[in-house]
Formats: structure tokens, sequence, C-alpha cells
């Protein structure tokens, strides 16, 4: 102790321990510091750190309810005993200077660095200085010194102690500071001075997975792979025995580390020669008629010729209808060949005054543009950030954000280091990006006038030529902004024989009389006059028709809709919108669907305040509906009853075309359902997520979690609880089929207590039903029963023999197991049966595609494969891709069983293809492990291994036991496995 002593004038040189037994030095020489209850006391105020403690405390500390009527006596002696000891000079009867009495207590008021305590505090914020110096060496001889004053437990020799709160949380100082020394000496390649701590540590705390996993990955950093395994094996049966638990994420990736195999590359690369599939491009179609813009091209050009691997960040800002977007997009196309890995478009819609596209929606499109299955995008938004950050590094990449509103909006949007081009249109001059970003900004201007006559003269021809003059003030009138020009050029192409000179005499009228009431002189002004002209022009069909549309809320409308809108014939709609188009006034988007401008769109919202804008949108919310719920109807006619009864549009000729008019409104009926909400009308997102519940399952899932979301909104807090009840179960089974099992059930357990409460008992067994299937997924066999047994008993009390069927197919996954093959085979040959005779094709499917499953664990391989193809075929036409890829994974597994590696390795990557791709990760984990079991049938046992460590991954995370069983057997297996073989 002679380095830690402390002078203290003439009382010598003084050092006090509690970092292991109580102990006291003087001089180098230790000091014996009495009884037990004497080293309580010290210890007390020790860990007071200098403020008073009350002698009733000491009382409780040392007796709690048992103290004797001479505590304050005894205590007053401990106390007098540790005065002598600390300041061996003081006078008789003088006060002390250590240990003054303070009220009715006492405070010990010591020097710094005299107790251990405090050096290990002062060693911590030294370790903390130096991290922050990006010194690791010197955060490693802190954190080594400070664990070194460590000798046991502190107060290792006091009982009355061992229970106090601080005492426990010194113990957690010390773990912290263990763990932080490991990880520092790990970076610094030094794994094996931290072994003895690490084995120590792993031996008291042997239900600590972060201790486990650092003790594996020092083993394996020293080259001890044969321990490191050894390490994870006794973690893993000690979480089973003692908590009925598999390992954590961070235990699993500290195993899968030590295997050598990379669990990311889960599908077999496509064969040579199969052509590579082109970069994702979103952009937009080109302008008609671009014009001019040389100088701003060319500037674009130099931002994105240097060097360097700093994110380029273009800015092109302006007032609206300047051309940002379309030079954005002109440019972008022209300089393809920079951006190898693709362009991508977002829309933020920022000037929409109802609905801005929010970061974290756009960080969710932007990253499955850019490959992540939609299980892998983070709920949390600067996790999706960060996973952005990472997709996009070192990616060639144009990330085009279109209509940003603020710097708010965008800066989660930005790409990390890399090569990615990140250009922004926006009329703010987003200077917060400049400042700190370094961005580089175009403020682009009006045209040109030469420009604006050459737009002209490509839209309306030689008569620009003709009346110069005229084309002139036609220009200038229209503020030279390129949307207005082409919409006055559209009206002057359509009056051929009217002199230009005859337009301009009277937009100058409309022009005089709007600066009356708007003298400020805003170009966006002039927009609205040009718009106003040529809004005048229109038929009266044709104008209502525009000022309906600025309702729409989503980002394309077809002739359909703009006919539920306006209350027309579809003929009179689909006229007046090609007339619209002609005009520019609407855009074609391909498809039979329309665009507007958001400038349009405003203007024509503006307009439409006589028009009862409330009944347009229930006009538009009741056509959506009922088109979705006919188009249902066709798909899934079985299902009907179990949908909500809404008025049907017409009936779709096939499954094609009713599938077809799904997918292209699916952003629309989602951007529908948030306008009703924030028209107050509930309940039309409820009932349209419930309508399209089983299109979404499908794979859909990305749409199905926002649409759901959107009901429960609408349902909660109102007095509907039978709708509240329906969304929370709908919510529930989007996070189960995104393997975010506790999610799931916290929604499916309210759901069921909803439900009850308002009586509506078929909607309660659905519930449950879903519940069972998580509870099944965790490893709760019993209460998953449990729930599938009330669900199919309500549903035969009802005569409901499709949720009948449901729940056996649920019933029956579940028991496909050993032991239970018999009573999965019965129920699941139940089920098919039953939704056969109900019509239910796709459920037929799903009950085949599992009873194939249970065949093939019964040996019947080659009933197993008739199922399989038969549900593969039902769900690949049925466009139900969850389905397909389900039947083709058990397919696989059972041509691998029957020696046919090269069908089962080709249907079971196809399988993997599609399960990442819709992000249903259960399935995904399976697949793998099938995958794995083939590998390693035919000798490919390093191929295997990195398949089932790709599906423990998945399992470890979504928490899903039996795939995790089968990937630790799998890997053992493999392991074992000789290598060799031909696939």
């Amino acid at each position: 102790m002679a380095s830690d002593v402390v002078a203290l004038g003439g009382c010598g040189l003084l050092a006090i321990q509690v970092l292991g037994p109580t102990r006291l030095w003087r001089d180098g020489t230790e000091i014996g510091l009495g009884p037990a209850g004497r080293r309580a006391v010290l210890g007390l105020l020790v860990l007071a750190a200098g403020r008073p403690v009350p002698r009733s405390r000491i009382v409780d500390a040392l007796w709690g309810e048992h103290a004797p009527a001479s505590a304050t006596n005894v205590i007053q002696t401990h106390v007098k005993h540790l005065r002598r000891l600390l300041e061996p000079g003081r006078r008789a009867h003088a006060p002390s200077a250590m240990l003054p009495s303070v009220g009715a207590g006492y405070a010990l008021r010591l020097p710094d660095g005299v107790v251990d305590l405090d050096r290990f505090h002062q060693l911590l914020d030294a370790a903390t200085r130096a991290e922050r110096h990006d010194d690791p060496r010197g955060v490693a001889a802190r954190l080594a010194d400070a664990l070194d004053m460590w000798h046991g437990p502190p107060f290792a020799d006091v009982p009355a102690l061992n229970g106090h709160p601080t005492v426990r949380s010194l113990l957690d100082e010390r773990r912290a500071a263990l763990a932080r020394y490991a990880d520092v000496m790990l970076g610094l390649e030094r794994a094996e001075r931290i072994l003895p701590l690490l084995r120590e540590e792993t031996a008291a705390h042997p239900l600590d997975e972060a201790a486990h996993a650092r003790l594996i990955r020092a083993y394996h950093a020293g080259g001890r792979r044969a321990e490191a395994l050894a390490a994870y094996d006794v973690a893993r049966r000690h979480l089973a025995d003692e908590l009925g638990v598999g390992p954590g994420p961070d235990l699993v990736a500290a195993y899968l580390s030590v295997l050598d195999e990379a669990p990311a590359a889960p599908v077999d690369p496509p064969p040579a020669g199969t052509a590579a599939a082109p970069p994702v491009n979103q952009l937009p179609a080109e302008v008609a008629g671009f014009t001019g813009r040389t100088a701003e091209l060319s500037t674009l050009d130099s931002w994105s010729a240097g060097g360097g691997t700093a994110v380029r960040i273009g800015i092109i800002c302006g007032t609206a209808g300047v051309g940002k977007t379309a030079l954005g997009v002109q440019w972008a196309n022209r300089a393809a060949d920079r951006f190898p890995d693709g362009r991508l478009y977002v829309d933020l819609r920022g000037y929409d005054p109802r609905r801005p596209v929010p970061a974290g929606a756009a960080l969710g499109h932007l990253l499955e543009s850019l490959g992540v299955p939609a299980a892998d995008v983070p709920v949390d938004l600067d996790r999706r950030a960060a996973r952005y950050r990472a997709e996009t590094a070192g990616r060639r990449l144009l990330i085009l954000l279109d209509n940003a509103a603020a710097i708010d909006q965008v800066r989660p949007l930005l790409p990390g280091t890399g090569t990615a081009t990140l250009l922004i249109t926006s009329r703010d001059s987003l200077g917060g990006l400049v400042a700190l970003h370094g961005a580089r900004r175009l403020m682009l201007d009006l045209l040109p006038e030469p420009e604006a006559l050459a737009l002209l003269r490509s839209l309306v021809g030689t008569r620009v030529d003709r009346e110069p003059a005229a084309a002139a003030a036609l220009a200038r009138q229209c503020a030279r902004l390129p949307l207005a020009l082409r919409v006055a050029a559209e009206l002057a192409a359509f009056r051929p024989s009217e002199p230009l000179s005859g337009l301009v005499r009277e937009l100058a009228d409309r022009q005089r009389r709007l600066r009356l009431l708007d003298p400020g002189g805003d170009v966006r002004a002039a927009v609205r006059v040009v718009f106003s002209w040529s809004y005048r022009q229109l038929p009266p069909r044709a104008a209502r028709l525009f000022r309906c549309l600025g309702m729409h809320p989503g980002p394309t409308f077809d002739v359909d809709a703009a006919a539920a809108l306006a209350d027309v014939a579809r003929d009179d709609a689909a006229r007046n919108l090609e007339l619209l188009a002609r005009k520019h006034l609407v855009r074609a988007a391909g498809s039979g669907r329309y665009v507007m401008h958001d400038l349009l769109r405003a203007y024509a919202a503006e307009l439409a305040t006589d028009d009862d804008p409330g009944a347009a949108l229930d006009r538009l919310f009741d056509h959506l509906l009922g088109t979705a719920a006919a188009a249902m109807d066709r798909l899934h006619p079985a299902e009907r009853a179990h949908r909500p009864a809404v008025a049907r549009g017409p009936a779709f000729a096939d499954g094609d075309c009713a599938r077809r008019w799904l997918d292209a409104q699916l952003p629309g009926l989602v951007a529908t359902a948030a306008a009703a909400l924030e028209h107050g009308r509930p309940r039309y997102p409820a009932d349209l997520a419930a309508t399209l519940y089983r299109h979404l399952e499908g794979g859909r899932y990305t749409d199905a979690e926002a649409l759901h979301g959107y009901a429960l909104e609408a349902a909660r807090g109102r007095d509907d609880p039978a709708r509240h009840g329906v969304a929370l179960t709908n919510v529930g089974a989007v996070h189960r089929l995104l393997g975010r099992y506790e999610l799931a059930e916290a929604h499916l357990c309210e759901a069921v207590a909803v439900l009850e409460r308002c009586g509506d008992r078929l909607a309660a067994a659905r519930a449950r039903s879903n519940l069972g299937i998580v509870l099944e997924r965790l490893g709760r066999d019993e209460d998953a029963a449990a729930h599938q047994r009330a669900a199919l008993a309500a549903y035969r009390r009802a005569g409901d023999r499709y949720g009948e069927a449901s729940t056996l197919v649920n019933l029956g996954n579940a028991n496909t197991r050993p032991g239970h093959l018999d009573e999965a085979h019965e129920q699941l040959s139940r089920a098919a049966t039953l939704f056969r005779e109900t019509g239910a094709a796709v459920g037929e499917a799903m009950a085949l595609s599992n009873l194939g499953n249970v065949c093939t664990n019964l040996g019947r391989h080659d009933e197993a494969a008739g199922h399989l193809a038969a549900a593969r075929d039902v769900f690949r036409t049925a466009g139900h891709r969850y389905g397909e890829a389900i039947a083709l994974s058990n397919l696989g597994r059972v041509h691998g069983i029957r020696g046919e590696h090269a069908r089962a390795v080709g249907d079971l990557n196809d399988a993997i293809r599609i399960l990442r791709s819709i992000g249903h990760r259960y399935g995904e984990a399976s697949a793998l492990n099938h995958l794995g079991d083939v590998l390693t049938a035919t000798g490919h046992t390093a191929d295997a291994v990195a398949r089932y460590a790709a599906a423990l991954s998945i399992a470890t995370a979504t928490g899903d036991r039996d795939e995790q069983e089968r990937a630790h057997a799998g890997i053992a297996r493999a392991r074992r496995a000789p290598a060799g073989g031909v696939r």
C-alpha cells in the first residue's frame, strides 16, 4: 500500500481500503480497525462520500428492527475509536476534523485519494478522458489500474453492508469497468491479458450473456477456437437449464464469428452467364420539350466530377414552377453512367399542406429500393437512418429528393461518407445543409427571355417568330416560369387562329385585377393568373373535375377515382381528363393513371371550396373501399363473410384484373386512409385495412404495417371496440409475419381482451389463433395450444367452417413434431377439406403446404411432394408470394431427402429470395436450415454452416426457439461431417 498512502500533515501517511476487506494503513503499517460493528460504521461513512450520516441510519444498518437500548452508546464508542485511529495526534476534547459530528450524526471528511474507492472513480474518469482523446492504450492503462484496486467484494468482512444499495451499485460499476477494459484490449489485440478476468467473471455470473460473449471473442482472438466454441456451449447450457431460453443476439454473434463463416450470404449467386439485374432507376419521365438551362446543367456536371470520398450534396432551389424537378431529372438522366449502382427518387411533397412525406417514411422507401427486406428496416428513425447510411456507403448512387420543405425533413436522408450523390430540389435555400454539410446550392432563376421564347417556340411553333413582340410579352406575363409557359402555350395552341397578341391583352387584364389585390409582386401570383386564364377556358364539366382533383389525397389517380370525386360517369371523366392533360393541368403517369403538379393541386383545391369537399371525399372513399372489396371477392371469395359489410363496386372480370388494380392502387389507398383520419372519417381506414388483410398478408408488409397502423389509430379511443380489436389483431399479425414476436404478443393479447369484453367471440377467436402462432414460435407450446383450442371451439360453436379450417391449420402446424404427427396429419387434412368445400383455394393451399411438411416427417415423401406441388401452383397463380415461398421451401426439403439435391437447392434458393424480399423472417430461417441440411448431405459443409449460421442469426433476433435449435444441431452435424462431394 506504500504507493497508495496520502500525507496528512502531522497524522502521517494514511490509506483506507474498502474494495475488498476493510483495512487501514498509516505510514505503511496496517492498523487494526477492531470489531465488525466498527468497520460497518466506517463503511457507512465512506459510502456517504462526505455527506452526514444520521445515527438512526447507522442503527438501522447494524441492527434493523432489533436495536438494543444501548445502540446509541455503542455507535458513539465506535466513532470515538475511529477518531483515535484517524487522528492519533488530536488533543483530547478538540473537535475532530476528519470525523466531525454533524447534527444528529457524523460525516467522514478525508482528503482525495485516501480511500481506494475514490481513487477507483478517479481512474474511471481518467479513462473516459483518454477515450475522448482517442487514446485506447491510455484507456486500457487507466482501467487496468482501476480494476487492480479491487481485492474482493466491497466491505467483504462487513456482513451488515452486503445488501447495501450503494455496495450493489459498486459491483455493477466494476463489472462495467471490466467490460470496457475487455473491449479495449480486444481492440488492441491483447486478448490473452483479459482471459483470466473474463473466466472469473463468467464463473461468477453464469447467466451474463455479454460476459460470455466477451470470453468467446477473447478465446477466438487468441487463436483458441475450440475453447471459444466450448465456452459458447457452456453459456447456452446455463441459459437453457436456468432460464429456459436460448442465447441472445450478442452471444450468438460472438459464436458466429468463431465459425469463420459469413451468415450474410443465404442465397447462392446466380449461375455463370446469368445477366445481372439492371441498377434501379426510379426517376420520373423527362419533361417533353426541355429547353435551355445549359449553364445550370454544366454546373451540376462540375459538382459530380470532383474526386474524393465525401458525399456530394447539391441543392436546386427556386420559386414554385421554375423547373427545379425538370432540371434535376434532365441532368440525372444524362449523367446516368456516373451512377452505376442506381438512381433513386423520392417526392417528399414538402409543400403539400395535408401530409408531407415524413423522413422515416422516406427512409423506409429508400431502404427497400436498396434491397433491404421490409423486416430488416428498423422501426426507430435513428436506427433507420443508420441502416440507410450503411447501405449507401461505397455505392455510386444518385438520390434525388424532390420538393423538400426544410432541413429537418432532409437531414436524416443524408448518406454516410462514400460515393453517393444527393440532389435536392426545394423552394427553401436550405442554408443549414450548406453551412454544416458542405452542400452546394444552385439558385434556379426565371428562364432568360431567349430560353423562354425557345420553350414557347417548341410548344406553339412559328407563331412565336411571326409575332416576336407578343411572344416576348407572353413570356413576361408568365413570369418566364416553365410551368406557366407550358400552360399558356397549350391555350395558344388550342386557339390557332387567334393572334398571340389577343391572348396577351386578355391575360394583361386579369393580371391588372390581381395586382390590385396582391401588390407584392410574387412570381407565384403570375402562375395563378396563368392557371386562372387557362381554367376559365375549360368547359364547365372539365372545370368542375379539375377542382375536385385538388381534393385527391393520393400521389396519383385513375379515371374511376376522378369520376367518383366529381360524381360523373366514367366516360365523362375520361374525356375531361384527356382535355386537362392536353392543357397541362394534369399529366399522364402511365398505366391509365394521372398526376398533378403541387401548384396546380393547391390552385384546384382553392377553387373547390364551393364544391362540398366532404361529400367529394366521401364518394372517393366509398368508391375505393367498394372496389377493393370487389377485388378481394374475386381473389378470395370464401372469406367474404369475414370482411366488413360494405357496398361492393362492379365485379372484376378475373383474378388478374383484380390483383393488378390492388397493386396499382395500394400507395393511393394508404394515402387515402391517412387523409380519412385527418378529415374525421375513422371507419374508412378501419374497414379498408380489414378488407385488404389477405392481400397484404401475401407479402406486402410495408403497406400492411402503414394501413393497419392507420386503422388502429382510427379505432383507438373511439366508442367502437369491435373495430379497435380487429385493428389490434391485424397489427399484431403483421408484427408476427415480420418476426417481431414481442410486439405481436402485446397487440394480440390486447386484442383478445378488447374483443371478449365487447362480446365479439369470432373476432376474439381470430386474435387468439394468431396469438397461438406467436406463442408457439416463442416456445410456449402449452399456452399456444390453449389459445388455438379456445379459438377452434368458438368457430365450431358458431358454425364458421372457414375459421375452423384456419385454426386447424395453426394447430396442425404446432403439432408438427415427434409424437404428434398423426394428430397434425388429421387436423391439416380436415382443414384442407373444409377449405375446399368453402371454395377457399388459398386456404386449401396453405393446409396442403403444411400437410406436405407433416407427410415428409412421416416418411411419406411421394404424398408430400404431391401436396406441396399443388400448393405451390395455387399460390403462384394467386400471387401469394409468402405461400409460394413456404411451399417451395418444404418442397426443397422433400427433394433433398429423396436425394434430388439440385432440385432441392434450386427450390430452396428461390424460396429464400422471395422470403427475404417480403421480409418473412421465420420462413427465411426455416428455409436456410433446410438448405443447410441439403448442403451437409452433399459434403458442402462450409456452405452448410454458413446457411445454418444465417438461420441462427435470424431466429435469435426473432426469438424463434425451434429454428434456433435446428440451426445449432445443423452446425454441430456439419462440423462433424466429412467435407467433399459434388452437389
